[in-house]
């Protein structure tokens, strides 16, 4: 099974109207990113993943995004409206301000729409992860079973402090919150030698790799590092839905030994490029998938 764990909620149920179509330069050196996108789109873009982890970021400031409403209420209502047109291939995750009171409250209306685990953007969200509200917040997720997904590692929207994305943040978390279960996003990068050796450490800590094939230096030292630190069995496949899709994350690490041909650098072995691709995600983070009927 191909499981693509790191994937954002469409903007628009149906086709995206003109004047409401947003797109991006920041997000990939390539191409512009169209970040407003249809339910048909995201069919499109997830044809190559069995099942898709599915999420956007709350966040205060709708501008940071695609200029739409994105309060955890809308957040999470529309996302789990997503989620429950195709249960058998979608598995949502809801996003809170962990620093506000009903931080709690929200979570557990998101429970009951069937939402399974957390996306936490501290940089884009204003918080700091190691605040007193945010760990109590990790401690309720632990306790509930809900696995947290950190976005890591650099950011190109200027509001969004880095120091709140660094991986050895996460290493704090999972000392506190040794059960909890963590994705750490995007291997951190710029810093995948930090984020191997958070996951190396910490049985329950993992890291996605989207985004980071799109820049061929990020993904082969990141790669290699998790090889030669023996974690790479805790790397997990993603996409980063609109920036890319799941089969575009696929072809970018098969191609990753590109850049050592005519040198003497050492290649990832194409077995670890493949159990990326088929990691049992689901299984790491303790979910699994709604049957139907």
């Amino acid at each position: 099974m191909i499981v693509d764990v790191h994937a954002h909620t469409p903007t628009h149920r149906d086709a995206v109207p003109d004047d409401e179509r947003r797109v991006y330069t920041g997000w990939r050196t390539d191409r512009p990113v169209t970040t407003t996108n249809s339910w048909a789109d995201y069919d499109e873009a997830m044809a190559d993943a069995d099942v898709s982890i599915v999420f956007n970021i709350a966040v205060d400031d709708p501008e940071a995004a695609t200029g739409l409403p994105y309060r955890p209420e809308d957040t999470n209502t529309s996302t789990a409206a997503f989620v429950a047109a195709d249960p058998a291939r979608r598995v949502g995750f809801m996003s809170v301000d962990p620093t506000r009171p009903d931080a709690v409250e929200e979570a557990e209306r998101c429970r009951e729409l069937g939402l399974v685990g957390v996306k936490l953007g501290p940089n884009y969200q204003d918080f700091d992860p190691l605040s007193p509200r945010a760990t109590a917040f990790y401690g309720y997720c632990q306790r509930e079973g809900l696995p947290i997904l950190f976005h890591q590692g650099a950011s190109p929207i200027r509001h969004a402090p880095l120091r709140y994305t660094y991986p050895l943040v996460t290493d704090e978390i999972a000392l506190a919150f040794p059960e909890l279960r963590i994705v750490m996003a995007h291997m951190g990068h710029p810093w995948g030698k930090e984020t191997v050796v958070t996951i190396r450490k910490h049985p329950h800590v993992y890291a996605d790799v989207s985004s980071i094939y799109l820049r061929p230096w990020v993904c082969y030292e990141s790669l290699l590092a998790a090889v030669e630190w023996g974690a790479a069995h805790k790397l997990l496949l993603g996409s980063d839905f609109p920036i890319a899709n799941t089969g575009e994350a696929m072809a970018g690490l098969r191609r990753v030994n590109a850049i050592t041909e005519g040198t003497a650098l050492p290649r990832i072995p194409d077995e670890v490029i493949e159990q990326i691709i088929h990691a049992d995600a689901l299984g790491a983070l303790g979910l699994s998938i709604k049957e139907t009927s």
